[in-house]
């Protein structure tokens, strides 16, 4: 049921490391958004939080124990936490939000999504990447069948990631907490590429850990063969030992009425488009223009998902991503890891 529609809903959150305090930050944004408390492992000096009138738990056990009047509780931990405290926050009566991935396995993303029916509480899997301009222009186009037939998809994720983001201490490397590479580093894009075209088969799947072996419990490189329920052929190219700092992560489409390429660093830029008796629109500008259109925007669209939030429990609008959705990225992922054992 929709929240009263001149209610400010206000958010837990739990986990305030980088994307937890990019989520605080933009919750303390939203003029219909209230932050009402943190929950955090760490002490609050140690996260710069001991001025804050805001309230704070060490646990979510304790949080849920003290049962505070809270609507939504964003679940921004480790990623092999998403689902047990997912399901603890719907038990307990709030709506949930959670950071990609959704889960680790299919089961667990099940499992949420029946509980969220069991509480009668929403869940929102955050898709941030859905909002950037590249994105709704390319979902635009291939919805409107202007590329005709798609012949082939290249997906190409190709980042640094060293000791300096594995270090001992982390959670990220650690496989019951981290999942491996396509969970934590590329399942944005795995999700554009469910956004866009559907389901995939995972036709063949080679990955091998070429620069991690003291690093990680996983591969840090893949090359996985799919193909569209309409048949068409695509790759999906992931390493995370390129040397120094990331390269690219990018999307090429070729279709019978031409060729369109997402570019940059995080599929933020139109680096192509040839397409037969059509010519790409301006798209909202943030940073210096390019040569198909001035967008050349960070991943950073994390505003968008906490109003969708506000928008959803005040029923003015649809989730823009359900938990449906998120528990089908997490089924892909799997299959892909499944295809490569």
């Amino acid at each position: 049921m929709p929240e009263n529609k001149s209610k400010t809903i206000t958010f837990a959150i739990v986990g305030y490391g980088h994307i937890g305090k990019r989520h605080a930050a933009m919750v303390e944004q939203n003029p219909e958004a209230e932050l009402k408390a943190i929950i955090d492992v760490k002490p609050k000096k140690e996260l710069g939080l001991q001025e804050s009138m805001i309230d704070f738990y060490p646990s979510i056990e304790s949080f849920l124990e003290a049962k505070p009047k809270v609507d939504v509780v964003t679940i921004a931990t480790p990623n092999g936490l998403h689902a047990p405290q997912a399901i603890a926050a719907l038990k307990a009566g709030y709506h949930v939000v959670i950071e990609k991935p959704m889960a680790l396995s299919t089961v667990e993303a099940e499992a949420i999504i029946h509980q969220s029916m069991q509480s009668s509480r929403e869940v929102f899997v955050v898709k941030q990447n859905r909002y950037s301009p590249p994105s709704q222009w390319i979902k635009s186009l291939v919805e409107s069948k202007k590329l005709g037939r798609i012949f082939t998809i290249q997906i190409n994720c190709f980042w640094n990631r060293d000791e300096r983001y594995y270090i001992p201490e982390s959670w990220h490397g650690k496989i019951d907490l981290d999942g491996g590479t396509l969970f934590t580093q590329f399942s944005h894009f795995i999700d554009t590429l469910y956004w866009l075209f559907g389901d995939v088969e995972i036709i063949s799947a080679t990955m091998m850990d070429y620069n991690h072996q003291h690093l990680t419990d996983f591969e840090d490189t893949g090359v996985i063969v799919f193909k569209t329920k309409d048949d068409t052929l695509g790759t999906f190219n992931f390493s995370t030992a390129v040397a120094d700092k990331n390269f690219e992560s990018t999307l090429t489409v070729i279709g019978e009425n031409g060729t369109v390429k997402l570019g940059g660093q995080y599929m933020n830029e139109v680096s192509f488009c040839e397409v037969k008796d059509y010519e790409i629109p301006i798209l909202p500008q943030t940073n210096a223009p390019n040569n198909y259109g001035p967008y050349k925007g960070s991943a950073a669209n994390h505003h968008f998902v906490i109003q969708n939030v506000v928008d959803s429990l005040k029923g003015r609008k649809a989730k823009t991503t359900n938990g449906l959705e998120g528990m089908k990225v997490v089924s892909i992922i799997e299959k892909m890891y499944n295809a490569a054992k």
